[in-house]
């Protein structure tokens, strides 16, 4: 991505999304779990959002919905609202238009689709029709005559097979088609266009097309990239649409979304934070069995993998077996791993030190397993457990700080120790209340110099789930 379009980048106000393989891949329903980031990500930074898209209101599915867009410009631009219902545009087709056009398809035998502002009607169903329809709007009505008491602002095409339908003289002076499957197009007025349907809704909003960032996959999309300020197509879709692009993104699969928007300066980079839920994080569990109690601990190798390896080939090879917490300090930390047990030894597999593997989602929240050190990248078999429970900031003077929100609760409520944040590699932690309270009788035993306990905390082994 070039440093032009970043540039441009800063003028973008609202981003509109199509919905079939752009949000979501319309034949299996797949969306991104990175879509509720990015759409919060872009609130945040007080940028709006849009759906523009060939269906109606109707055919927005609840996932979509709970994105809670700010505007729908529907219909191929024919119905523009915003989220609380209000409508900002609306334009149905005249209706001796859809006369002519339901005449038509009796005369030429093709079946139809209609489509008002909140409703949609099938002229027939059959095995075709719904394969074609149904994984867009499910369970429509047949309903031939529904144009008579409706406003419609859209009709489909239900093509025999191998039959490429042309509209007539008399409906092409005002009507156009635009495909979208291989049976199926839209039939819409001429002057309507998702583009048209974004520019009312630019308008109301008293912005510009440079301050508009599109995304989208098919031909139904070339006016939209024509107008907006920047346009991003999806990744292995139509070449006409790729050409007329800005940036091609990855695919639905691979988050395109976020992974453009990201590169774009437009959302903040997605973060998971596995501390916040330790059940749900992935990786190998440990259980340090003391002569106090055992302490589960689950690994957190995506986020620090040389760190897990050490630990775990070490446990495995029995390196901490007998070994003592040699340090302990209640309302900070218990600290062990070191086979002389002074705080002076200790070796990693890697038969030296071994570099930091800091990470902007895990940190020294109570519970967290830590390594010690001596300075920046000199990490051996040392460990340490947080235990701090009196916790003197809140979490608004965290956030201030710059710690992510949740992290930021997650410390006022359990404590932790933030200072440690970012010069000790965070690599597991506590899983389950049996190990805290082990923790807590462990920080609490009586210490002489150096905090070394007068009567020793014994790691007896250390057991590893793979």
């Amino acid at each position: 991505m070039d440093a032009k379009l970043k540039y441009r980048a800063k003028k973008i106000k609202i981003v509109f999304f199509d919905i079939d393989d752009t949000l979501r891949i319309k034949d299996t329903g797949y969306m991104p779990g990175s879509l509720q980031h990015v759409f919060q990500s872009l609130r945040k930074k007080g940028i709006l959002t849009g759906i523009a898209s060939g269906r109606a209101i109707y055919g927005v599915v609840p996932e979509i919905r709970t994105l809670n867009p700010d505007i729908f410009a529907m219909i191929n631009g024919s119905f523009v609202g915003d989220r609380k219902g209000n409508v900002i545009h609306h334009k149905p087709i005249p209706k001796e238009l859809v006369e002519k056009y339901v005449a038509w398809s009796k005369r030429d035998g093709f079946d139809y689709g209609l489509m008002g502002s909140h409703k949609a009607v099938l002229s027939k169903r059959d095995p075709r029709i719904n394969a074609t329809i149904d994984i867009v709007y499910d369970n429509l009505e047949v309903d031939p005559d529904f144009y008579q008491d409706n406003d419609i602002y859209q009709m489909w095409t239900f093509e025999p097979e191998g039959v490429d339908l042309v509209l007539p003289e008399e409906l092409n002076k005002e009507l156009r088609s635009v495909r979208w499957d291989f049976m199926s197009s839209d039939i819409i007025l001429k002057e309507a266009s998702k583009a048209a349907g974004v520019a009312q809704a630019v308008e109301h909003l008293g912005l510009k097309p440079e301050n508009v960032l599109v995304f989208g996959d098919g031909l139904n999309d070339l006016e939209l990239f024509d107008y907006a300020g920047i346009s991003i197509a999806m990744g292995i879709f139509h070449p006409e649409v790729q050409a007329k692009a800005d940036y091609i993104t990855k695919k639905v699969e691979e988050d395109g979304i976020l992974d453009a928007l990201e590169k774009l300066g437009l959302v903040e980079p997605m973060r998971e934070y596995p501390q916040t839920n330790i059940a749900a994080a992935e990786g190998p569990i440990a259980t340090i069995k003391t002569n106090h109690g055992d302490m589960k601990i689950k690994f957190f190798p995506n986020h620090a993998p040389k760190t897990v390896a050490n630990f775990v080939a070490l446990s495995k090879d029995g390196y901490y077996d007998g070994i003592i917490f040699h340090r302990i300090i209640k309302d900070f930390m218990i600290q062990g791993g070191d086979p002389t047990g002074t705080g002076m030894g200790g070796e990693s597999i890697y038969g030296t030190s071994f570099e930091d593997e800091f990470s902007m989602e895990l940190f020294n929240v109570r519970g967290a397993l830590s390594m010690a050190n001596a300075g920046p990248n000199t990490n051996g078999s040392q460990f340490f457990i947080v235990q701090n429970t009196n916790f003197p900031y809140s979490a608004k003077e965290l956030e201030r700080g710059g710690w992510p929100e949740e992290i930021a609760a997650l410390y006022a409520e359990n404590g932790g120790t933030p200072h440690l944040d970012q010069k000790h590699t965070v690599f597991g932690h506590l899983m389950d209340e049996e190990s805290y309270k082990v923790l807590d009788t462990i920080a609490a035993v009586e210490t002489g110099a150096m905090d070394k306990p007068k009567e020793d905390v014994v790691i007896q082994t250390i057991e590893v789930e793979d």
